[in-house]
């Protein structure tokens, strides 16, 4: 069986490929390019960034990695449609207030979608793999959900939860039954790394507003009652739930509760006003299941650090109602909520509005 295995030069993908030819399978290694020369998009101040234009010491290290596993390995250039998906549609988000997640689109539109139908023209494979902690499971009624990893800590099932039937069907997480501690130490063993080696960045690792080429504009801050505090340069330099940075002062702290995008303008409130006590979410993947048991008490992050929240669920449109046992904090539009049973997803939605 030919597995291809997503490699980025960092630890995990490399240690993924091993375990992969250590267990028997015919391993081949691709690596996705997605910066554009010409791209209007600035590049970020850090060289640790997927999204960054010097990626020479990372294809070095993966051409190392490779010759010592003694397997091949293949780049494609996926920078149109990572612009067009992933930039594109963070900073039309952005700019309609809402916070989007562009490592969940970029999981499900490009690494899992398009980058496997592009490589499968040109190659041959069974499988794809990549250096993710997270589990595949397959329920008793054949569909299959992503599960949580082994190292909870480093678990990251949240930023899997879109992928969808077919693709969850051909995917292996070698690493989702080990503990980063024992990855470190088998990277080690193996000479790919230094010790010590720092972790990847997020797909950016800068100011996320420098990708948004908006000018700074003069907006107010304001109390839900309409009473001005301060001001701001440009509403798209907060995100919900944001606390520090606000410049101004009250009788008690403050977080943004809501965003105004069509009148520059950023409402702020006291802690209890990030609290939702309902969701709604759009646009649903289903894992493990495809529908929900609305006498069941579910687990939900409305953020990928965030712990799990009591809810029920229920289905509404093309996604589904979250009502919560306590409350939820800070809940953002644009953001997900991941549904889970235990440690299975059981849906994903497009969080768009929370009361």
């Amino acid at each position: 069986m030919k597995v291809l295995v997503g490699m980025s030069g960092g630890i995990d993908s490399s240690v993924a490929a091993y375990l992969l030819k250590k267990e028997g399978y015919d391993v081949e290694g691709i690596t996705m390019l997605i910066w554009k020369p010409d791209s209007p998009y600035p590049a970020p101040l850090s060289p640790g960034s997927c999204y960054s234009p010097d990626k020479t010491e990372d294809l070095e290290k993966i051409c190392e990695v490779s010759e010592k596993l003694g397997i091949k390995h293949h780049t494609v250039d996926c920078s149109d449609l990572f612009e067009s998906e992933v930039l594109h549609a963070f900073r039309r988000d952005y700019m309609d207030g809402r916070t989007p997640n562009p490592c969940i689109w970029c999981n499900q539109k490009i690494k899992f979608g398009a980058m496997i139908e592009y490589a499968s023209s040109f190659l041959s494979f069974d499988y794809f793999a990549t250096g993710h902690y997270a589990r595949i499971r397959k329920t008793d009624c054949g569909r299959y959900s992503v599960s949580k990893a082994k190292d909870l800590k480093k678990d990251q099932s949240y930023f899997l939860s879109r992928l969808s039937q077919q693709q969850l069907s051909s995917v292996l997480f070698p690493l989702g039954d080990y503990l980063k501690s024992e990855i470190r130490e088998i990277d080690e063993k193996l000479g790919f790394h230094e010790k010590g080696q720092s972790e990847s960045q997020d797909f950016y690792g800068g100011d996320y507003s420098e990708l948004l080429d908006a000018d700074d504009r003069t907006g107010e801050i304001v109390l839900e009652n309409g009473q001005v505090l301060g001001q701001h340069n440009g509403y798209w330099h907060y995100t919900i739930g944001q606390r520090k940075g606000l410049g101004v002062s009250y009788s008690e702290p403050l977080y943004v509760v809501r965003i105004d995008s069509a009148n520059n303008r950023v409402i702020v409130g006291v802690e209890k006003d990030t609290h939702s006590s309902h969701i709604i979410c759009s646009d649903a993947v289903f894992g493990g299941y495809d529908d929900f048991d609305e006498t069941k008490i579910y687990q939900v992050k409305i953020r990928s650090t965030s712990p799990g929240l009591d809810a029920r669920v229920r289905r509404a449109g093309d996604g589904f109602e979250l009502e919560f046992i306590d409350y939820a904090k800070g809940a953002a539009p644009g953001q997900s909520a991941v549904v889970y049973d235990g440690d299975m997803v059981v849906a994903s939605g497009i969080i768009e509005s929370a009361f």
